[in-house]
């Protein structure tokens, strides 16, 4: 079990680390990073399959008490949503491989490694059970991110960037000086301790906690007001990593919101989370109505999909978080997917402008359908994972009668489709531009294409088991909302 978890997290820094001792050899390069990476997203599977036939799984580092040292915790939860998410990673590191020639593709000699990297820090994140190495987690993948974000030196990356930066760097002594009154309130910040003494402060200082941290996770997560740095720095970073930020940065947020709010029990924070929640979804879905790039619109798109997945977690009800649950795994493959038809559309015709764009549907008719697929799963249209997932979270609210928030998600939605339906008249339909010539575009377009198309593969295979999915999300709500399950697991 230890070599699991150790393949997991440690594994995509140790080949980080010899990407780079080698990273003027390409191939040898990228052969280290890929079995890193496939290394860790085989791991997570076998680890899927442990806890769905045993249950959760825990690994004391170092042999420490849970009072002291970091444990890490494979619920169901955790087992569930790591799999995807390391998957996503390891098609993406192959579109990048296919796209490296073009003026879209990220610097190789940095991007594969510091993808290790991340991946590392987002496989803490999701098992850690503890606040403070969460922090770590969180650290990890801001400082890689970051200089993935800039690392091509262009001045629209460098400000955007910025306001990335000193946005979750705001968040992390956030953070900080809230482990600092956890601990000192509390005696602990292990999660499954914590579900024990929380209940013995005041209702005003355990209330005081979860919106603090909800301010911490929410910057993260990018729901409305703390959503300005999204979408100015995704646009502007290259397609293969902006697909990888879109697919997971945000979604580990709102997993730690899950995670945290749920195991502490704050629910009398829900209603000002519904509020939240409603106003997110509607101002990113305005947001993406209003862009004409194709980058921007989807990058409004991942605020308003927030907004849904917050939804679900402000019922604070079983069936609310696993509606949550099971539109986190939906959007992570789907998101990706956008924004790489996004990079291969830029590769088609040197723009994402959608005045400048057009035709593609008869050009590149394979484009078109790797595109039309996801976009009709994003805006919930049946039998894709998108209707699912909204289907879940909105018949979560109409059991729990909250009516506005439901109004709101339908709205929303109707939006999205309006958004999606933009994209695809000015970039799919009409006539191609007049500069665009038939040569061949730069990059290896059918790596590039094979990437997409495993990507789109994965997001009908979650429509295609959506049922099973959807319970395997209701039990990992039951498990997190009964706090004895994870608790007794954890201190056994």
């Amino acid at each position: 079990m230890n070599l699991l978890f150790a393949l997991m997290i440690v594994g995509p820094l140790a080949a980080s680390a010899g990407a780079l001792l080698v990273r003027e050899r390409g191939a040898l390069r990228d052969v280290i990073t890929m079995v890193g990476l496939g290394t860790a997203a085989a791991a997570s599977w076998v680890m899927f399959g442990i806890v769905a036939r045993d249950g959760t799984q825990t690994v004391r580092v170092g042999g420490w008490d849970p009072e002291l040292g970091i444990v890490l915790v494979a619920d169901r939860f955790a087992a569930l949503v790591l799999p995807i998410a390391l998957a996503i990673i390891f098609v993406v590191e192959i579109f990048a491989i296919g796209q490296r020639r073009t003026a879209w593709g990220a610097n190789p000699e940095l991007s594969g490694p510091l993808l290790g990297v991340l991946t590392a820090g987002v496989s803490l994140a999701f098992l850690t059970g503890d606040l403070f190495t969460l922090f770590v987690a969180f650290e990890l993948i801001l400082v890689s991110s970051y200089v993935l974000l800039t690392h091509q030196g262009q001045r629209a990356q460098v400000r955007s960037g910025m306001s990335y930066v000193v946005m979750n760097l705001l968040a992390s002594t956030l953070f900080l000086f809230g482990l600092a009154y956890v601990y000192a309130a509390t005696g602990t910040v292990n999660m499954a301790l914590l579900t024990e003494r929380m209940g013995d402060l005041s209702d005003g200082v355990r209330i005081g906690i979860g919106a603090w941290f909800f301010v911490v996770f929410g910057t993260k997560a990018a729901v409305f007001p703390l959503f300005s740095w999204l979408p100015d720095s995704y646009p502007t970073a290259p397609t293969t990593i902006t697909a990888v930020f879109a697919g997971l940065l945000t979604k580990v947020g709102i997993y730690a919101m899950i995670r945290f709010h749920t195991l502490m029990g704050l629910d009398e924070l829900g209603g000002a989370m519904l509020i939240i929640a409603g106003v997110t979804m509607v101002i990113g879905a305005i947001g993406a109505l209003a862009q004409s790039n194709v980058k921007r619109i989807l990058s409004f798109h991942i605020i308003s999909q927030i907004g849904y997945m917050l939804m679900g977690l402000g019922l604070f009800t079983a069936a609310g978080t696993a509606g949550a649950i099971l539109f986190l795994v939906h959007h992570m493959p789907v998101k990706t997917v956008l924004f790489l038809v996004g990079g291969l559309i830029e590769n088609e015709q040197g723009t994402g402008r959608l005045d400048r764009s057009g035709g593609m549907a008869s050009r590149r008719p394979i484009i078109a359908a790797l595109f039309a697929v996801p976009a009709l799963s994003l805006a919930g249209l049946p039998p894709f994972s998108g209707f699912i997932a909204k289907f879940s979270v909105i018949s979560a609210g109409i059991e729990a009668r909250a009516t506005p928030i439901v109004f709101l998600a339908l709205f929303a939605g109707l939006l999205t489709l309006m958004s999606m339906t933009k994209i695809w008249l000015g970039v799919f339909w009409g006539s191609p531009p007049v500069d665009v010539d038939g040569d061949e575009p730069p990059g290896n377009r059918k790596t590039m294409l094979a990437a997409t198309g495993l990507a789109v593969l994965g997001t009908l295979t979650i429509s295609l088991f959506a049922g099973a999915l959807f319970d395997l999300s209701v039990e990992a709500a039951e498990e997190l909302r009964s706090v004895s399950a994870y608790r007794d697991a954890v201190l056994r």
